[in-house]
C-alpha cells in the first residue's frame, strides 16, 4: 500500500499530516532543549554547592588530613566530576540531537515544499486543459447549431415557391458552410477530448501517484530520523554511565577510606604538648610563723592551670594578648612535642628545596661545560649570572638548614633535660645551656683542621651573606681547608682569618 494508489485523491489530508510530522519534530527538538537547559541548570547548581563546601585556607587544609574530611573533600571532588558528566549529557544533546535535527527540519521543509508545489503545477496544467476542452466543447455545440439552422432554413427555401433559384443556391451554400465549420469544430473538440483524457490519466496514474509516493517517503525518513533522535536521548546518558557509576563508587570509597582511629592518633600527635604533668601543691603552714615560700607552683598559679586545665573556657583576647609578640622562628612559643614536628617540617622542607638547587646548579655547570667545549651552542659567560644567584640561593639554603638543625637538637635535648625536672623556668636555663655547647662543638669542628691541603684564586667576587658562608673579592689568594665533596662547596681559609664556605665554581685551584 502506498499514498500513490490508496490516497490519489487525499491531497488535503495528506498536506495536513506531513506538516503535523513536521511540527512534531520541532516540539521535539525544543523538549531537548529545555532539558539540556535543566541539565546546564542541575550542573551549575552541583558546581556551586562543592565550591561552597570545598576546604580553603591552612586551617581546613590541616583538617584534611583527618580521615573524616579527607573523605569529604573527595566527595566533593567527585560530585564535581558527576556535575561535569551532566554537562557532557547536555551539550551532547544539543550538538546530536538539536543541531542535527534543526538542520534535518530545515531540508525536510524545503524537500515538502517542492513536493506540495510540484503537486500544485500538476493540477493547475490539467484543469487548464479542462477548460480549454470546455471551450472546445462549446463552440462544437454553438457551430453545431448554426450548421443545422442553416440547413433548416435552406430546405425551407428550396420549398418556397416565390424563392429563386439564386436564393435557393445561396441558401444551400450558406448551410454547407456552416456545416463544414460545425464538422471541424467536432474534429477538434474531439482531439482535445484525446488528449485532456490522455493528460488525466497521466496525471492520476502516473504524475500525482509519483510526487504522494515521494512525500511518503520522505515522511517515513522523518519517523525514523526521529525515531533515531529518541533513541539518542537514551544512548547520549548511557555513555556516561560507567563515568557517574565510578563517581558514585568513588563517593562509596570515600566512606570506606575512613578510620576513627587514625584520626584520634593523628589528633593527639598534633596537640600532645609533651609537658610533664603539674606536681602537688605543697602546704604551707602559716600557723608556724612560716613566710610563705615563692615555689615556682605558686609563683603564678593562676596562668599556669589556665594553660594546663583542660576544660578551660573560652576567652575574649585581652589587650595584652593582642599586643603579644609575633610567633618565634625557632617555633620556642610551641610546646615541645610541637615544636620538634614544626622543626622537622621546616628541616624537611629546606632539604627538598636544597635538593631542588643543587640538581639546577649541576645542570647549569654540566651546560657551561657543554658550551665551553661547543662555542657554537652558546656563550658559557651567559650563564654567570644564573650559576651566581643558585650558588647563593644554595649558601643561604645551608646556612637555614644548620640553624634549623641546631635548633631541633636544641629542642631534643631540652625535652631529655625537662624530663627529670618538674615543669618550671628551669627547662629554658637547661636548653640555653645545650644550645650554647651545640655552637662550641659546631667551632670545635673548624679547630680541628687546622693545615691547609691547597691553595686557590678567587675567579669572581662572591657575597656570603648566609650563615657558614663567607664573602670573597676577584682575585684573592685563599688557603683550602675542605675540598668539595660533590655538593659544590667548598671550604676556604682567607688571609684575614675568616674560615667558611664558598662555591667551588667561584675559584681556580693553584698548582
Amino acid at each position: 500500500m502506498d499514498w500513490g494508489t490508496d490516497l490519489w485523491d487525499q491531497y488535503d489530508h495528506i498536506d495536513k499530516h506531513t506538516q503535523s510530522g513536521l511540527d512534531l519534530v520541532e516540539r521535539y527538538i525544543k523538549f531537548v532543549k529545555e532539558r539540556t537547559e535543566i541539565e546546564q541548570g542541575y550542573a551549575k547548581q552541583l558546581r556551586s554547592l562543592t565550591k561552597k563546601y570545598a576546604k580553603r585556607g591552612s586551617k581546613e587544609e590541616q583538617d584534611c588530613k583527618f580521615s573524616n574530611h579527607a573523605s569529604f573533600q573527595e566527595i566533593l571532588n567527585e560530585l564535581n566530576d558527576y556535575a561535569g558528566q551532566r554537562e557532557l549529557i547536555a551539550e551532547n544533546m544539543m550538538t546530536g540531537i538539536c543541531v542535527e535535527l534543526t538542520k534535518y527540519l530545515q531540508d525536510l521543509k524545503q524537500e515538502r515544499k517542492t513536493h506540495l508545489s510540484d503537486a500544485k503545477k500538476a493540477q493547475q496544467n490539467l484543469e487548464s486543459s479542462f477548460k480549454h476542452l470546455e471551450s472546445t466543447k462549446k463552440r462544437f455545440a454553438k457551430e453545431w447549431a448554426e450548421a443545422e439552422k442553416a440547413t433548416q432554413q435552406a430546405e425551407k427555401t428550396e420549398n418556397d415557391l416565390n424563392a429563386t433559384r439564386l436564393d435557393v443556391e445561396k441558401a444551400k451554400q450558406h448551410a454547407h458552410a456552416r456545416t463544414h465549420t460545425a464538422e471541424e469544430c467536432r474534429n477538434d473538440y474531439a482531439a482535445q477530448l484525446q488528449k485532456y483524457n490522455k493528460e488525466q490519466n497521466f496525471f492520476y496514474y502516473s504524475e500525482i501517484p509519483q510526487i504522494f509516493n515521494k512525500m511518503q517517503d520522505m515522511d517515513e525518513r522523518r519517523i525514523r530520523r526521529l525515531a533515531e533522535g529518541y533513541c539518542q536521548f537514551s544512548d547520549i546518558e548511557k555513555k556516561v554511565l560507567p563515568i557517574i557509576s565510578k563517581c558514585l563508587e568513588g563517593i562509596s570509597s570515600a566512606g570506606g577510606k575512613i578510620d576513627e582511629k587514625q584520626d584520634s592518633i593523628l589528633f593527639i600527635e598534633q596537640h600532645k604538648s609533651g609537658f610533664e604533668r603539674p606536681g602537688d601543691v605543697e602546704f604551707e603552714d602559716y600557723t608556724q610563723g612560716i613566710k610563705p615560700a615563692t615555689s615556682d607552683s605558686s609563683l603564678n598559679p593562676p596562668k599556669v592551670r589556665a594553660k594546663l586545665w583542660p576544660f578551660s573556657k573560652k576567652h575574649k583576647i585581652s589587650h595584652a594578648e593582642k599586643h603579644m609578640p609575633p610567633a618565634a622562628e625557632d617555633f620556642s612559643h610551641l610546646p615541645p612535642e610541637q615544636r620538634k614536628k614544626r622543626l622537622q617540617g621546616k628541616i624537611d622542607d629546606i632539604t627538598k628545596d636544597l635538593q631542588k638547587a643543587q640538581d639546577q646548579s649541576d645542570a647549569l655547570e654540566k651546560m657551561k661545560g657543554v658550551y665551553e667545549q661547543n662555542p657554537q651552542m652558546g656563550d658559557p659567560s651567559s650563564l654567570e649570572p644564573q650559576i651566581t644567584e643558585t650558588a647563593q640561593n644554595i649558601g643561604r639554603l645551608r646556612g637555614e638548614l644548620a640553624k634549623y638543625e641546631t635548633w631541633l637538637s636544641e629542642a631534643v635535648g631540652g625535652e631529655e633535660s625537662s624530663n627529670t625536672i618538674n615543669n618550671n623556668t628551669q627547662h629554658g636555663v637547661v636548653a640555653a645551656d645545650q644550645t650554647q655547647n651545640l655552637y662550641t662543638e659546631f667551632e670545635d669542628e673548624f679547630d680541628d683542621i687546622e693545615t691547609p691541603i691547597g691553595q686557590c684564586t678567587a675567579l669572581y667576587t662572591f657575597e656570603g651573606n648566609s650563615e657558614g658562608t663567607i664573602s670573597i673579592t676577584e682575585g684573592e689568594l685563599l688557603s683550602i681547608m675542605e675540598e668539595d665533596k660533590g655538593d659544590g662547596w667548598m671550604r676556604v681559609l682567607r688571609a684575614s682569618g675568616e674560615e667558611g664556605y664558598i662555591p667551588s665554581s667561584y675559584v681556580k685551584l693553584g698548582l
